[in-house]
């Protein structure tokens, strides 16, 4: 089941909301989306799994997520809203997890939702009952898949790698994912990790 974003105002969840969010994070190249595309349809048809359709500022056809597209207006319009239980900016876009997520988590399901490391306190601060699953890979791996997609040079590539860590700071309750290897091993991974979830 896929949650989408309603313009309607939600408060915030208390400390003894049963339900648990999954915030996907990781650098560019380490394959996250992949992954969760794979999750996706792993758990489909399970009524107490929900992946959040994220609103971004980008053309739907962009990238390698299924989102919802607005203008850089519209997104602003829905954040006063109150449509977004998170929301954030990151190289120029705008992206917002909608409110709607509180629903599912109040009933007890697990949401999962592609999130930024940059902005966990704001995921942390939302969602109290909070995983977060930290999908890395070797930085000679991330350098080959970043320019095999043929938008960086080589030099730029490495001078991103060399600012960008693969862990996680901060007192999160943090799943590490090496996706270095076979695709089938880190499917089983984050599948192994979210049953875990569902479990609790």
């Amino acid at each position: 089941m896929t949650v989408e974003a309603h313009i309607k105002p939600a408060n915030s969840l208390s400390a003894d909301t049963v339900g648990i969010m999954a915030v996907v994070v990781g650098p560019s190249g380490a394959g996250k989306d992949t992954l969760m595309n794979l999750a996706a349809r792993h758990f489909a048809g399970r009524p107490d799994v929900h992946f959040v359709r994220r609103v971004i500022t980008r053309e739907s056809d962009a990238g390698n997520e299924d989102h919802k597209s607005v203008s850089d207006a519209d997104f602003d319009a829905m954040e006063r809203a109150g449509a977004f239980a998170v929301s954030w900016e990151a190289h120029g876009l705008k992206y917002g997890i909608p409110a709607a997520v509180r629903e599912e988590l109040a009933r007890g399901h697990l949401v999962i939702a592609n999130g930024s490391r940059s902005v966990l306190d704001r995921f942390q601060a939302a969602f109290p009952q909070l995983k977060v699953i930290n999908v890395t890979a070797r930085r000679e791996v991330l350098a080959e898949r970043l320019m095999a997609r043929g938008r960086e040079s080589r030099e730029d590539v490495l001078k991103r790698l060399e600012r960008s860590s693969l862990t996680v700071n901060g007192s999160y309750d943090v799943a590490d994912i090496d996706n270095s290897g076979t695709l089938d091993e880190a499917e089983r991974a984050i599948i192994s990790v979210l049953e875990a979830l569902i479990g609790k």
